[in-house]
């Protein structure tokens, strides 16, 4: 039973069980706070009836010494009694007038004998009901004992007790009710945040570029709702920034994709067609199946600059789990030098100055990754100028990092391209041919080994130049 209403408890709504909790607390708080009014009052009207009759009892004390009992008639209801006290043993004088079971005023007499103080009891007679009884001493050996009737206490008790029980229960009954009212009230930004949540977990966020349209508002409950609140929105917001990611590295995935697979598709079309030349002995003389092979390994060679292109893209994603990178210190002015000398040698058409100095300019990096980001923006620069264009490499040191600036004089890369210079697989002019243009991977590749050194590559430049910027840190002194 107790397990079952434990479980419908549970099942309740939470502004419905902090009311019924509230109402619970009070129930209590309300019983204490009468249980020590009441017996507050109780003990008030007691010492107030026993100091009446200590000063009864004076009068009394003074009939008793001068007649031997009490002439003087008590108040109504009251009940008066001298004993002669001797050994232990009580003796009513009489006349008396005491009620018809006076047991209690004999044993507070023979309790008297044996007390140098004033006693005072309360007891039920018989037939009678709550008595206080009151014994002093007249004279030694004499006892005067005093009964007065408690009936006028009960009652002004029992007014009370009704009372405070209608007043603390219409009080809980509107601290239930309109406690319930404003809990509902303060709690309402808790059930708006609940339909937001249930809003969210009906919408679909397998859209791509999806945005949650949700938001908790309101400005009320107080410091501790609106600090979930803001907990709440600043969830949505990180899910908003997610989403937009996912959506737009799916996008990148793609693209990527169809990109990787149109430029695999050409050279393989190309394989395919020197096969199939082989396969009708379209290619018998020497000279001619010599130049179909060559062909042939030039596009299995490009496959491969392909394919090592992406593996080293791929590998440099994850660099978490696996990094490309060997590190060592090693002097990157030595490194454009080389990289210089080998552009002039494949690139005659185009003259190359350096201005790198003497000195030495230690970075921690792989020389051999850092070397193939050189190649490739001076393979750049060559790719896209006419013959002739001037080309400067500036290698430049600050107090944080080494900075190799690779310019050209040539025609400059529009300002609508410089946003994707970097992604993969794209190309500034769409028309030009794969053979000559590349694959559209340098520039990308170049970006994430340089990023993955801790780097950053930067295009700058305008209408007629083009500048790529490498910023490394540098090595440790």
């Amino acid at each position: 039973m107790i397990r079952r209403l434990w479980h419908a408890y549970r099942g309740l709504r939470l502004g419905t069980r902090l009311a019924l909790g509230l109402g619970a607390l009070s129930l209590v708080v309300f019983a204490v706070v009468g249980t020590a009014l009441t017996t507050y009052m109780r003990d008030y009207l007691e010492r107030q009836l026993a100091d009446q009759m200590k000063l009864v009892q004076v009068v009394q004390s003074k009939d008793a010494a001068a007649h031997g009992t009490v002439q003087r008639k008590p108040y109504y209801g009251w009940y008066t009694a001298v004993y002669d006290v001797s050994g232990g043993s009580a003796e009513l004088r009489t006349p008396a007038d005491v009620p018809a079971d006076s047991r209690a005023l004999t044993a507070l007499a023979q309790t008297m004998a044996r007390s140098d103080e004033d006693l005072t009891r309360t007891v039920r007679i018989d037939g009678y009901g709550p008595y206080l009884l009151r014994a002093c001493e007249v004279e030694p050996g004499v006892v005067l004992v005093s009964a007065a009737p408690m009936g006028d206490v009960e009652d002004t008790v029992e007014q009370l007790i009704t009372v405070q029980v209608v007043a603390f229960g219409l009080a809980l009954l509107a601290l239930v009710v309109f406690g319930r009212r404003m809990l509902r009230r303060g709690l309402k930004p808790l059930s708006d945040m609940a339909r937001t949540a249930h809003g969210i977990a009906s919408h679909d966020l397998t859209e791509s570029a999806a945005r949650l349209p949700l938001r908790a508002d309101g400005r009320d409950g107080g410091p501790e709702v609106a600090e979930l609140r803001t907990a709440f929105n600043t969830m949505l917001e990180h899910i908003d920034d997610s989403l937009a990611v996912r959506a737009e590295a799916e996008q990148r995935l793609r693209r990527f994709v169809a990109d990787a697979s149109h430029e695999l598709r050409t050279p393989l079309m190309s394989v395919r067609g020197y096969a199939d030349l082989f396969q009708y002995a379209a290619a018998n003389a020497p000279g001619e199946r010599e130049r179909h092979l060559a062909r042939l390994r030039a596009e299995a060679a490009r496959m491969g600059v392909l394919l090592d292109d992406l593996l080293l893209l791929a590998r440099l994603d994850a660099a978490e789990v696996e990094t490309p990178l060997r590190l060592e210190d090693a002097d990157l002015t030595e490194l454009v030098r080389q990289a210089a000398d080998a552009f002039r040698a494949g690139h005659p058409d185009h003259p190359l100055t350096v201005a790198a100095g003497a000195a030495v300019v230690k970075v921690r990096m792989d020389p051999q990754r850092i070397r193939q980001v050189l190649d490739n923006l001076l393979t750049n620069a060559a790719a896209h100028t006419p013959p002739g264009t001037k080309v400067s490499v500036t290698v430049s040191v600050t107090a944080d990092a080494a900075r190799v600036a690779v310019a050209d004089t040539g025609p400059g890369i529009p300002a609508a391209d410089r946003e994707r210079i970097f992604d993969r697989f794209y190309r500034v002019d769409k028309a030009r041919s794969r053979d000559r243009g590349g694959s559209g991977l340098g520039l990308a590749v170049a970006d994430s080994l340089v990023r993955a050194h801790g780097g950053t590559i930067e295009l700058g430049g305008g209408a007629g130049a083009t500048v790529f910027t490498v910023a490394l840190p540098a090595a440790a002194r």
